[in-house]
């Protein structure tokens, strides 16, 4: 499971509307029949109209100033092994969706009348995405480059010579792109993978629209807020303010194990990543000390992940661990973590 929240930015900075960001999201329902769009949703509607998004986020956003963001993004990205677990079911993902929003809600550090945020406090609405497509950071474009590199040297060779800037013989460089593209190591039905091209499997992700303001459009709910449980002094009043972002994934990542009986590996786990980025050593003594079969499900999963972990110099009997071994895997989480479709 990887969870993102950002808020969304374009080079002039925050957009005062939603709707260029709603109907990006709409772009999986061109040319498809109303009875198999998926639409959004929010806590206890299944069916929203993008209009309504669009309508109910931007009238949501009372005092807030031309710089600060009036909505955020969220990304709910399981893993593939996760889908799987699921049989990547509609109903599924939307129980598992409003389960995790109500963890956004406790991970506020705020009240709003007295009281702690709830889930009914929080205007957002929520689509799922059944594709993805293979972007330059993904493992299977970083192998295919060299191949890609010659072909279009090739390509523009061809061009060159079919314009008369130089002579050769195009039958030949045909016959030789034939042959790089059959040799490249990712292949997709008898494709070469390049960027843009769809990747197989269960791809399912959710994307959310929060609002900045709480559904009453009294309270700003940020979960940009740089503070975490903490209370400031404000007209004479004690305010609590902040947003726990550690403690919204680890308990979004609770609770998909706890609706679906779900059996996580560490290194599926997001304190597992965490305790890679910061303690390194500390993740390999970890990976050495699970049990064998654990130990292998774990390999498996940094290997399916693009991190080719079984190759890691991992001591079976001493505590010495390479360096050239951390920065590896520590490089190729981080990787994993930015193709968004990432096995762990």
């Amino acid at each position: 499971m990887y969870i993102t929240i950002s808020a969304q930015k374009t080079n002039a900075g925050f957009p005062k509307s939603s709707g260029s960001f709603v109907k990006y999201l709409e772009k999986e329902n061109e040319g498809l029949q109303p009875d198999e769009m998926e639409y959004f949703f929010d806590q206890s509607q299944d069916r929203i109209q993008p209009e309504q998004v669009i309508q109910e986020i931007d009238h949501n956003t009372a005092k807030l100033k031309q710089k600060e963001p009036k909505f955020y993004s969220i990304t709910l990205n399981p893993s593939e092994r996760e889908l799987k677990a699921i049989k990547d079911a509609p109903q599924a993902l939307r129980e598992f969706t409003r389960e995790a929003m109500k963890d956004y809600a406790k991970a506020f550090h705020r009240e709003i009348d007295g009281r702690p945020v709830k889930v009914d406090d929080i205007k957002y609405y929520a689509k799922i995405e059944r594709h993805r497509s293979f972007k330059g950071h993904d493992l299977q474009i970083r192998e295919n480059q060299s191949f890609a590199t010659k072909i279009l040297a090739l390509k523009n060779e061809i061009r060159n010579i079919e314009q008369g800037r130089q002579t050769g013989n195009i039958k030949a460089l045909n016959k030789q792109i034939i042959k790089l593209e059959q040799k490249a190591p990712h292949q997709l039905r008898g494709q070469r993978i390049v960027r843009g091209m769809e990747k197989p499997g269960f791809q399912s992700h959710i994307h959310i629209v929060v609002s900045r303001k709480d559904r009453s459009n009294r309270y700003s709910l940020s979960p940009g807020s740089k503070h975490r449980a903490s209370e400031v002094e404000l007209h004479g009043k004690s305010i609590k303010r902040g947003f726990d972002r550690n403690q919204f994934f680890n308990n979004a990542e609770k609770s998909f194990d706890r609706l679906f009986n779900y059996q996580r590996n560490f290194a599926e786990a997001y304190q597992s990543r965490k305790l890679l980025l910061k303690e390194p050593k500390s993740y390999f003594l970890s990976l050495q000390k699970l049990p064998i079969k654990e130990q292998k499900l774990a390999f498996s999963l940094l290997q399916k992940a693009g991190i080719n972990a079984p190759k890691l110099h991992i001591p079976k009997n001493n505590l010495e661990l390479t360096l050239k071994a951390i920065h590896q895997l520590k490089r190729g989480v981080k990787r994993a973590i930015e193709a968004g479709s990432i096995g762990i």
